[in-house]
């Protein structure tokens, strides 16, 4: 999707898309450095977009892991339908129904979650209980990875995981934050990651 045209429906659907601009390379690069791909069979996707974060992981992967990907933007989701990846399940559902879709392709744990989803817009309790969700799917030691644009939601984490760490990625528009948790153990990195 060109730049023009993320911008056209973000515009359209801000509170459901949560950016104007699709993420840049260093921004995914930053995501991708949070995974430990040789351990990485399962990554969930949250909030997809147009599919560049899901481009730039896929290109990582193992041949035989699988990238589960939620996306509910109409525009957005006819984009995701043309990635013609074996390893790439894409459903127009839902973040709420993530444990459901794990039970349907009988996955009981997820080694990695990333999520783009713009949790400062949504009520209080979603937010909490797709978090929770993504906790609870995680293989022990497993990683949350989620994308923000400012620091409010950062004690949401806190109170899920009991751990959040902030790496800052300013070569993106807007600079963004990664807040990154562990489930079970505290969150290791260097804090700043400016791609």
């Amino acid at each position: 999707m060109k730049r023009l045209d993320f911008l056209s429906e973000s515009l359209k659907n801000l509170k459901e898309v949560g950016t104007v601009t699709r993420s840049s390379r260093y921004l995914c690069r930053s995501i991708a450095r949070q995974i430990d791909f040789d351990k990485a069979d399962t990554i969930v996707e949250l909030g997809a977009g147009d599919g560049v974060i899901s481009l730039h992981l896929l290109k990582q992967m193992k041949p035989d892991s699988k990238l589960i990907v939620f996306e509910i933007n109409e525009a957005f989701c006819n984009q995701l339908e043309e990635i013609d990846d074996p390893r790439f399940h894409f459903y127009k559902r839902s973040a709420e129904e993530l444990d459901d879709v794990l039970k349907e392709m009988e996955i009981d744990e997820v080694s990695y979650v990333v999520s783009a989803l713009p949790f400062t817009v949504f009520p209080e309790k979603v937010a909490e209980g797709i978090v929770d969700q993504c906790r609870k799917s995680l293989v022990p030691n497993g990683k949350y990875v989620q994308v923000h644009y400012s620091l409010v939601k950062k004690n949401l984490y806190k109170k899920v995981f009991g751990n959040v760490k902030v790496n800052f990625v300013l070569k993106n528009l807007p600079p963004a934050f990664l807040l990154v948790s562990l489930r079970n153990e505290e969150v290791s990195g260097n804090g700043n990651d400016v791609g």
